[in-house]
């Protein structure tokens, strides 16, 4: 890393050191402590009020394994005999699947008495050891999302609320609701403190010693929600992943709030019309999530049921200029492309030094992709999945177009990414530029790309200028495991089989052309091998161009 670069990153950090981000490193180590879990102590709420409906079906299958005391997160299973609350050689996100109790609707789908008996059983050994405050299972999103499934299931996991069990748990609901609360104060606006004060409207609603903070939750959520929803409706992260959670959010909160006949604020129901469309701008043929910014496919399934809960016809636009993508469909192709700088500090948690990375999708075949997002236990693989080489753009020598650091945050960034849009006929060209290549101000990417109207055309150019130093560079462009891929004429191209048999032949001038191989993160825990085409060259006194194309062939 350069002076310079090193400069940028620690007056980003600088940034950092808010009052709140002060407030948060004294609030751990009270947290911490060995008597905080004595301050969450009060009065036991006698009965819940309301109970919430269930909102997303289980999984009956894996609700069958849980019985049997198996559990898989994430790509990886492990047997209840292990450490079970605190296993070792598991990932975060298992962890943290594991400790928000989203799998109570995969026991509860399984249904019988055997599933009630294993949610009360599993209930029962978590208050048992893990009811103090812990870093990662007492994280805001974490109890939060815990409080609403036991509330959510709470008929399910207790028939009644008598016994001591029962008591205990109750009095737990009121702890984590005391311990919420607390984070209000302390956490920035962000996804975390959206999911916590959703929990605390939740609390409100179905614990009589919460109903008089209905009013003061509701208005809160309602003043976040319109801070980190952009004008063209993306959230302020640029993460489709998060942009999806959101929304899931949103929804979810509208219906409780229906059921307990409680008023639904306008901010919530204009959110809802805002984000739903930027939902289906996020989504390829395949009916998937597109792949930037810390983002897997989905379940398809899953965003038909919340896009159809929203009751939000919007459809997407073809520019989101707040949040920085383009959109381009003719055809039946679809190209995604990110345009915009990275979240600003504070929001990104989930950013990738993706910028002017595009992805292809045509028909419901994906063609060009990022490599997407890792969940597992190799922290190397956490940031090499979020630097430039991962996404189908071009990187410049060892650098990544903005320096990624871990926490996760970015440092160095672009200076400026803007983007210019034009439509003839049918035909999309858009012109997009980066200043200031990993924060050397001097170093320029533009990237162009042109979609025939016919959808069978596709050519880009990449410019590199302004740095008189011939750096080398590559141009990747990763390809789905779908894709079966070979060179032909010498080299001279590369022939592409999608899925469904269709043909497409991929030119490239401007640097040396080759297959690789690549890996495909696209499934949340899942590794697949897959190819990518690469074309490397060098810059000659500070410039370098790379001219591509994909053509359909004839008759495909």
């Amino acid at each position: 890393m350069t002076l310079g670069q090193r400069l940028s990153t620690l007056r980003i950090k600088a940034s950092r050191l808010t009052p709140r981000a002060i407030l948060r490193v004294m609030a751990r180590l009270w947290f911490s402590g060995l008597f905080y879990h004595r301050t969450l102590h009060g009065r036991r709420p006698r009965q819940l009020e309301f109970l919430p409906n269930e909102m997303w079906p289980g999984n009956a299958d894996r609700g069958t394994a849980i019985i049997n005391g198996e559990f898989t997160f994430v790509g990886q299973s492990l047997d209840q005999k292990h450490a079970l609350w605190r296993p070792k050689g598991v990932s975060r996100e298992w962890i943290e699947e594991l400790h928000s109790f989203n799998w109570l609707a995969d026991l509860n789908a399984t249904g019988g008495e055997a599933a009630r008996e294993k949610a009360r059983e599993l209930v029962g050994k978590w208050l048992e050891t893990e009811n103090a405050w812990r870093p990662n299972t007492w994280r805001g999103e974490i109890a939060a999302t815990r409080l609403i499934n036991w509330l959510t299931y709470s008929e399910f996991i207790f028939l009644d609320a008598e016994g001591p069990l029962a008591a205990t748990w109750m009095d737990s609901l009121a702890r984590h609701g005391r311990h919420l609360r607390r984070l209000t104060f302390i956490l920035d606006p962000g996804v975390e403190r959206l999911i916590v004060l959703r929990a605390l409207i939740y609390a409100s609603l179905c614990l009589a010693s919460r109903a008089g903070r209905f009013e003061k939750w509701s208005a809160a959520f309602a003043q976040d929600i319109q801070a980190q929803i952009n004008a063209d409706g993306g959230h302020v992260s640029r993460s489709p992943q998060a942009q999806f959670r959101v929304f899931r959010d949103l929804v979810d909160l509208r219906a409780v709030l229906r059921d307990a006949h409680a008023d639904v604020p306008d901010a919530l129901q204009n959110a809802i019309d805002r984000v739903a469309p930027m939902v289906r701008f996020f989504r390829h043929g395949d009916g998937g999530l597109c792949l930037f910014n810390d983002s897997n496919e989905n379940e398809n399934w899953l965003l038909d049921v919340a896009l159809t809960r929203a009751e939000a016809r919007g459809k997407p636009m073809e520019s989101a200029p707040h949040t920085g993508f383009q959109r381009l469909t003719s055809n039946r192709s679809l190209i995604l492309v990110d345009t915009g700088p990275p979240a600003p500090a504070g929001f990104d948690e989930h950013a990738h030094a993706g910028t002017l990375s595009f992805e292809l999708s045509v028909g419901r075949q994906r063609m060009i992709v990022n490599c997407g997002a890792y969940a597992g236990t190799r922290e190397d693989w956490k940031l090499a999945q979020r630097t430039t080489p991962a996404h189908s753009t071009i990187s410049i020598a060892d650098l990544s177009s903005s320096a990624i650091l871990p926490g996760p945050m970015i440092g160095a960034r672009p200076v400026k990414v803007s983007v210019r849009r034009n439509e003839s006929a049918g035909n999309i060209w858009i012109d997009a530029m980066l200043e200031g290549y990993g924060g050397f101000q001097a170093l320029t990417h533009r990237r162009r790309i042109y979609l025939s109207a016919s959808g069978g055309d596709i050519r880009g150019e990449d410019t590199l200028s302004g740095d008189r130093s011939n750096r080398k560079f590559t141009a990747r462009f990763h390809l789905h495991p779908s894709v079966k891929a070979s060179t032909v004429q010498n080299g001279e191209s590369i022939l592409l089989r999608l899925g469904d048999g269709a043909g497409w032949r991929f030119r490239a001038t401007g640097g040396d052309t080759n297959l690789q191989e690549s890996v495909y993160l696209g499934e949340r825990g899942r590794t697949m091998r897959s190819d990518q085409i690469v074309v490397t060259g060098a810059m000659q006194g500070g410039d370098g161009q790379v001219k591509w194309a994909l053509i359909r062939l004839a008759g495909d």
